[in-house]
């Protein structure tokens, strides 16, 4: 019965907030705590959250929490044991940045509050020509709304590698006449996985099982050439391929470093915000394969379960602002590409432009290849 009484109240609770008008939400959210769950892996994305904090305190009396994770599935699965232990109000989590293969599986475990993008009065200036309403081939079905474009791209030193790897077959010819300088993070951190998809789409020649769930009797079929592949990667590997980064920001301190020759972001203007930060040499700068790049956009959603739903809310509407969405795309400040459209930009972000995309395999993909990478190689240290 208990159980049964905070679902009708947390129902009744999304109910009146989709009733309400945005003058009211806004005035609900004043001094709420938001406890925002987002990657603390960047000091670049860390300053940028702090200033955003600044500003919805002064705006809108908000205080945003920046509770930084190394991999958001932590704070999905907190939020699986809370739907377990019936904690179906007052949740410990207010707003989580998520996609892909977690996003999938908040909204498959019931754990989003929404849909809430028709809620938000900055969702008329997203930009309708990015792929806002799919997820990794997901239907968002309005349950997050979008906070910025992801490219897989590398980094180099173009006075010390003027001419770097245009293919991964080339990358692993590199590897082989150039030992011990070419990497990438370990799986299954989103940057390591990101790598073994673009890696699998070329080798594969974007197989068209890469769009849909993964299939157990054809898998082992599939990524055999990924393995192959990774197997003759590794002995060549920085360390010989028995240490991996932890992630994107030790790539590019160990490129800084002149340990390896290339590094690896989500970012395409993170070259950028890395030199203003003095992280990186001036003669950096990123590239894409010559097939593209994989790209995703990144979001915002709110637990089915949150305290401060108003909050957070406002919270996703202000980083969907002119404001926000300039100040992010800053090339000095973060330069996260924008998704609201170009002419609502001002500085930096207006200009920046995006490589060609390639479209990111179904997120189950992430998910098996992460599990298999760990069966295959993760005993290496």
């Amino acid at each position: 019965m208990k159980n049964w009484l905070a679902l009708l109240c947390a129902s009744l609770l999304s109910f009146a907030l989709h009733a309400q008008s945005w003058q009211d939400i806004t005035q609900q959210a004043r001094g709420e705590t938001v406890y925002f769950h987002a990657w603390g892996g960047s000091q670049e994305v860390n300053n940028y959250l702090r200033w955003a904090a600044v500003q919805l305190k002064q705006q809108h009396d908000i205080n945003l929490v920046h509770v930084k994770v190394s991999d958001i599935a932590e704070t999905a699965s907190r939020l699986v044991a809370e739907k377990a232990a019936g904690r179906h109000d007052a949740g410990s989590v207010d707003m989580v940045w998520i996609n892909g293969a977690n996003f999938k599986s908040m909204k498959d475990n019931g754990l989003l509050y929404g849909p809430i993008v028709d809620m938000l009065p900055n969702w008329t200036i997203v930009d309708p020509s990015l792929p806002v309403d799919r997820d990794f081939a997901e239907p968002t079905e309005g349950l997050e709304a979008p906070w910025g474009v992801g490219q897989l791209v590398f980094i180099h030193d173009h006075q010390k590698l003027n001419n770097p790897p245009q293919s991964f077959a080339e990358l692993l010819s590199y590897a082989k006449v150039y030992p011990n300088r070419i990497t990438y993070p370990r799986p299954p951190e989103f940057h390591g996985a990101s790598f073994l998809k673009a890696l699998l789409i070329e080798l594969t020649a974007n197989d068209a099982a890469l769009g849909l769930p993964v299939d157990q009797a054809s898998f082992a079929i599939i990524t055999k050439p990924l393995w192959d592949y990774l197997d003759q990667l590794h002995t060549v590997a920085w360390r010989s391929g028995r240490q991996f980064p932890s992630g994107s920001s030790e790539m590019l301190q160990l490129l800084d470093d002149g340990q390896i020759d290339l590094a690896i972001t989500f970012n395409p203007n993170a070259v950028f915000a890395a030199q203003a930060a003095g992280k990186l040499s001036k003669s950096t700068q990123s590239y894409a394969m010559q097939n593209g790049a994989l790209t995703n956009i990144h979001f915002l959603a709110i637990p089915w379960n949150a305290n401060a739903k108003a909050g957070a809310l406002v919270a996703i509407n202000f980083l969907l602002s002119p404001e926000a969405q300039s100040r992010k795309g800053d090339l000095a400040i973060w330069g996260d590409p924008a998704v609201i459209q170009r002419q609502h930009l001002s500085g930096s972000a207006s200009r920046s432009k995006l490589y060609p995309s390639i479209d990111e395999p179904h997120p189950s993909w992430q998910t098996a290849l992460g599990e298999e990478w760990q069966r295959r190689y993760g005993h290496r240290q």
